[in-house]
């Protein structure tokens, strides 16, 4: 099994979100660890977002079938982004079986972008 997803998202809309909504925004679709780890610079939660948005069309639901937290975007010691699911996510996932998973992200002063390909049985 092989799924894919692409999505890109203008910086300029999380910058909208943030302003309007603040910690409610952020908790709605970042989980403290990434917002810890991007310090509320709209390009990286940005790219975060992207792939969230690329993961539920990889599971081939969007995003409508699981929470925007379920999807976790996190950093490994040398700063390469890797992907954790939890709750809905990581089911669904199982289910798919998929069951390995590697991102991509990536921004330039207007856009970030998120790529994910998953791999199983």
């Amino acid at each position: 099994m092989l799924a894919i997803g692409v999505d890109m998202i203008a910086i300029a809309r999380m910058e909208r979100g943030i302003q309007r909504h603040g910690d409610r925004f952020l908790r709605r679709f970042f989980t403290t660890q990434e917002q810890a780890y991007c310090h509320g610079r709209a390009a990286s939660l940005a790219g975060r977002f992207a792939v969230k948005e690329a993961v539920g069309k990889a599971l081939g639901t969007g995003i409508g079938d699981i929470r925007w937290v379920d999807i976790e975007v996190v950093c490994d010691e040398r700063g390469k982004p890797e992907l954790l699911l939890h709750h809905a996510a990581k089911e669904l996932a199982a289910a798919r079986g998929l069951t390995q998973w590697a991102i991509s992200l990536s921004h330039t002063e207007t856009h970030a972008i998120g790529f994910v390909v998953a791999t199983g049985d």
